[in-house]
């Protein structure tokens, strides 16, 4: 392996025979700079993209900081980053002594992402797994996080290494899984739930988006993917909450103009984050 695509996380590391490949290659919790003090992490994931994976990161961290909480997303879909976008953020990074400088959105919720060291938003990221988990583990340890509340991690699509990385060494208390109403994507959710199964991370909340469209004449719903399948998933996989969110045309003309925190969820996420509220009260107990 060459020595600059090494992230030395051998627990995720698919290359045989790699000299520097250590005995003891079990999981690791990753250390923040002096100015970060992360009391909880909530992953989101999905089994595959396309779903709204990063539209229910950006309203849960946007429902998080309406209830009084200093809230932080870490953009780990490092190849198909959105998040400044739904934000609204343009201004690129800047850096001192102890580390990066997050960005911030209007109502202060802290953002990395790779777009925001990019010279222009449609500059591809082609680059290989190894590199791709190095990146996170910097964007992890190597900014001025500051005091936060709830880290929401937006990760990318499906179960890669990245998946691995993110769960053997940063300090997740729970996800959140995303679906649309259709059978395939169901089935594709149960592999992100038995991944996280296995590696003891507890799956807090289902997201069904793209449920069903309201029409704004006769107020009737129709599920343009079929009928929602959210509550016979999360009880096939013992997930605690459910919600369920509509194709809203509102939505898509909120995030192109960066506005997504002015999108009302009317209570939609209540459940979910009643659960992401349980995990880190569980976490902090098992701690003491």
């Amino acid at each position: 392996m060459a020595e600059e695509e090494c992230t030395h996380e051998c627990s995720s590391c698919g290359v045989a025979g790699c000299g520097d490949r250590t005995a003891d290659a079990g999981p690791s919790t990753l250390e923040t700079n002096k100015r970060s003090n992360i009391k909880h992490v909530i992953g989101v994931v999905s089994g595959k993209g396309g779903v709204g994976k990063s539209l229910v990161t950006s309203l849960l961290a946007s429902e998080l900081a309406k209830r009084g909480n200093k809230v932080a997303i870490l953009d780990a879909d490092v190849t198909g980053p959105s998040i400044p976008k739904s934000f609204g953020i343009k201004a690129h990074l800047v850096a001192d002594q102890d580390g990066i400088c997050p960005a911030l959105t209007e109502s202060g919720i802290a953002v990395m992402s790779v777009n925001l060291m990019l010279p222009q938003d449609d500059v591809p990221v082609a680059w290989r797994g190894p590199v791709v988990t190095g990146v996170l583990r910097q964007f992890w340890s190597e900014v001025n996080w500051g005091e936060i509340d709830y880290m929401l991690i937006d990760m990318p699509p499906g179960t890669s290494d990245v998946f691995l990385t993110v769960f053997q060494t940063l300090p997740v208390d729970g996800i959140v899984t995303v679906s649309a109403p259709q059978e395939l994507v169901a089935m594709i959710v149960g592999k992100a739930v038995n991944l996280a199964h296995s590696l003891e991370v507890p799956v807090v909340g289902l997201v069904e988006n793209m449920a069903y469209f309201k029409c704004d004449e006769c107020g009737k719903k129709h599920y343009i993917f079929g009928e929602p399948q959210g509550e016979e998933v999360a009880k096939k996989y013992a997930i605690p909450a459910v919600a369920t969110l509509p194709m809203d045309p509102a939505f898509a003309k909120l995030v192109d103009a960066g506005k997504v925190e002015d999108y009302a969820v009317d209570g939609a996420l209540d459940a979910i984050i009643e659960q992401v509220e349980k995990a880190a009260a569980k976490a902090e107990a098992t701690a003491e």
